[in-house]
């Protein structure tokens, strides 16, 4: 774990903590796997970039946000702000293309 600028002790990476792909429950209640994309920070927070094998057929991918659980592991929130949620798919964006603008 990495201490994080605010004093408390950042999760591990996704990465660290699942390896390549994360299970989410799914709209239907099964499991589907997601691919970790990258990691990011943008704007003091965590995010994650993650697309399941059918959001990769569409170009698709999905944004969530990383926060710690009480034992300081790594748990995805869901992204509802719009516009929170266009920040951190810009960065990644940026991160894949390159751009000289930074969130």
């Amino acid at each position: 774990m990495t201490q994080e600028g605010n004093g408390r002790t950042a999760p591990p990476s996704l990465k660290q903590a699942f390896g390549n792909f994360v299970e989410l429950e799914g709209g239907g209640g099964g499991a589907e796997a997601y691919r970790i994309l990258a990691e990011l920070d943008v704007g003091g927070r965590r995010y994650a970039v993650l697309q399941s094998e059918s959001m990769r057929k569409e170009g698709e991918i999905e944004v969530f946000r990383v926060v710690s659980d009480g034992e300081g592991n790594p748990v995805l929130e869901t992204v509802e702000d719009d516009e929170e949620w266009e920040l951190a798919a810009e960065a990644y964006d940026d991160l894949q293309f390159g751009s000289d603008e930074r969130p």
